[in-house]
């Protein structure tokens, strides 16, 4: 069964808004700011689940004269700034949209060189990661990725599958349609082999048959760059999500950002159906 680990937060204060505009591209002079960010920090209220959509790397790249792939590149730091910064506040889960199953229809040069990038990236980072106590994980339709990819992932995997500090999920080949239409389509099997009957068929079991089982649903839903859609990611588990989007296109994305996004979320109130009376009546 999937567990909601983040609950209605109980508000005592109104958002966080900075002086200064946060969501321009990032001054590398910023330490201030995001200590006051996370000083702001309720430790009670974090969300135990972000997941991201990491988009604007080609306007990026554009913006700077380069090919696409060198926005690929300046994504990583990001990533790590990300993870960081959802380390230290005690974020559990931590997925980021990787790879979409519409992105193999981008130029193989650029598909292959994402594929490259991944497979360096890992090889990389894979030290510090397990020594800071990130689990790797993904979801999708990894079976379509290079055998290169395959093989750094499942070494990066092996290697830290006893971490429980953080776990960091990499959607790779994956949207949300493809999992639900795959999900249905091992359930119908089942009830047509017998296996399973139409009553069974609830909330519960629909979790356990989707990539994400075992995962909390996300809390907060960030997407960089501007856009303001989901892009076909995670759309069973986001259901009672905070969306929060900024214009800052992902490679300028860095730590006070991600802290932004979090004091957003905890100046909101999340009611899952219920009525603000009801949520404040104990």
């Amino acid at each position: 069964m999937r567990c909601h680990l983040g609950q209605a937060p109980q508000v005592s204060r109104p958002p966080f808004r900075p002086n200064s505009d946060l969501r321009t591209p990032v001054n590398e002079n910023t330490p201030s700011i995001e200590q006051e960010l996370r000083a702001r920090i309720d430790p009670a209220q974090v969300p135990a689940h972000v997941a991201v959509i990491m988009d604007g790397n080609g306007r990026w790249a554009h913006r700077q004269g380069e090919e696409r792939i060198s926005g690929h590149l300046h994504g990583v730091r990001p990533i790590r700034e990300s993870l960081t910064a959802a380390t230290e506040i005690g974020v559990k889960f931590l997925t980021l949209y990787a790879f979409s199953t519409e992105n193999w229809n981008r130029p193989k040069a650029e598909v292959d060189a994402l594929m490259e990038l991944l497979v360096n990236t890992l090889a990389n980072e894979v030290d510090e990661l397990d020594a800071s106590g990130v689990r790797i994980h993904t979801i999708g339709d990894t079976d379509s990725l290079p055998a290169g990819c395959r093989t750094a992932l499942k070494k990066a995997m092996d290697r830290t599958a006893g971490n429980e500090r953080i776990t960091l999920t990499l959607a790779l080949s994956y949207s949300a349609r493809w999992d639900i239409l795959r999900m249905v389509r091992s359930i119908a099997t089942d009830i047509r082999d017998g296996r399973l009957n139409t009553f069974a068929v609830n909330e519960q079991l629909i979790d356990q048959r989707l990539s994400t089982r075992g995962l909390p649903d996300p809390d907060l839903l960030i997407r960089t760059s501007g856009e303001q859609r989901i892009s076909n990611f995670l759309l069973w588990e986001i259901a009672y999500a905070e969306l929060w989007f900024t214009p800052v296109l992902w490679p300028d994305f860095r730590k006070h950002h991600f802290f932004q996004a979090v004091l957003d979320y905890q100046g909101r109130e999340r009611r899952f159906g219920l009525t603000h009376d009801q949520l404040n009546a104990t």
